[in-house]
């Protein structure tokens, strides 16, 4: 029988078998001998043990399509991630950080702004700074039931991680799209505004046969790797109609003269904000260099 790792836990792990079943199956020791392990939305051959009880053994891991380091996934065929409007607010930085490291790994990535029932001012301003740099963007309240189906529409028939800082509204929106996920959704701390983490392991849910959500433990910080500073302009993707303009060959867009991405954001074409941010991870990924 064939079936989908939707959850792994203290060496077991749970598979969502074809028979429509979940079974809490152990890893044969040969993948310990070979040094493979498996992951979250790998596919696998099982062979089920007891069937009154729903527990089995992985025998066959079959051939991955992708894979993540983080969060430690396989077979995902697109990410997306939510920040909240207002409440906490957006930390536009670490948005930036997870679009480069899905772009690293090959992940389409849609932006999902969450609680726009607490304010209308800044949708706008986040729509067009990441549509412009080509990105697919929405708006959804969970209060407010508004945005959703299309939101469903966009995790149809796809395999998503959905991704996010804690407090956001993850496990809200996890238990509008399956209300059995029974998800907790914690409370935001009134003292330093921000949520306590409320989804401690990476899993997945069947909304149905064909659609898989993952839902991922809540990050505060994102740790770029294997990028050097002078590709980094190249995961900023509005930087390329200007860069015909720029004097230079392999112009980095920060201390050249004659540079056609620093005149387009003198012109405004260019969001402020995401040059802002190419600047501080360039200097970090330059610092990282270093050491």
């Amino acid at each position: 029988m064939q079936g989908k790792i939707i959850k792994g836990i203290a060496g077991f792990y749970y598979v969502y078998a074809e028979d429509g079943q979940e079974y809490e199956c152990k890893a044969k020791g040969i993948f310990r001998k070979d040094k493979i392990k498996p992951l979250v939305g790998d596919q696998v051959e099982l062979d089920v043990l007891n069937v009154s009880e729903l527990t089995g053994n992985i025998t066959k891991i079959l051939p991955r399509k992708n894979s993540l380091i983080r969060p430690a996934v396989a077979n995902v065929d697109q990410a997306m991630v939510l920040f909240a409007v207002k409440d906490p607010e957006p930390n536009l930085n670490l948005l930036d950080r997870f679009l480069i490291m899905m772009t690293k790994q090959g992940v389409p990535v849609k932006i999902c702004f969450t609680k726009t029932d607490l304010t209308e001012e800044n949708c706008r301003q986040l729509q067009e700074i990441y549509e412009a740099a080509g990105y697919e963007v929405c708006f959804i309240s969970v209060y407010e039931k508004t945005g959703l189906d299309f939101l469903k529409e966009q995790l149809k028939g796809k395999t998503t991680v959905l991704a996010g800082p804690s407090g956001v509204g993850k496990s809200s929106l996890m238990n509008e799209i399956k209300p059995d996920a029974a998800m907790e959704t914690g409370v935001l701390s009134e003292k330093i505004r921000r949520g306590k983490h409320t989804t401690r392991h990476s899993e997945f849910f069947a909304v149905d046969s064909e659609t898989f959500i993952l839902d991922t433990p809540g990050f505060s910080s994102i740790y770029i790797q294997d990028i050097s500073e002078l590709e980094l302009k190249d995961y900023f993707p509005e930087f390329t109609p200007f860069e015909e303009n720029c004097r230079f060959i392999g112009c980095v867009h920060i201390g050249e003269r004659d540079c056609g991405v620093k005149d387009a954001l003198q012109e405004s074409r260019i969001s402020q904000n995401r040059y802002d941010n190419y600047k501080l991870l360039y200097q970090e990924l330059k610092q990282q260099k270093k050491y």
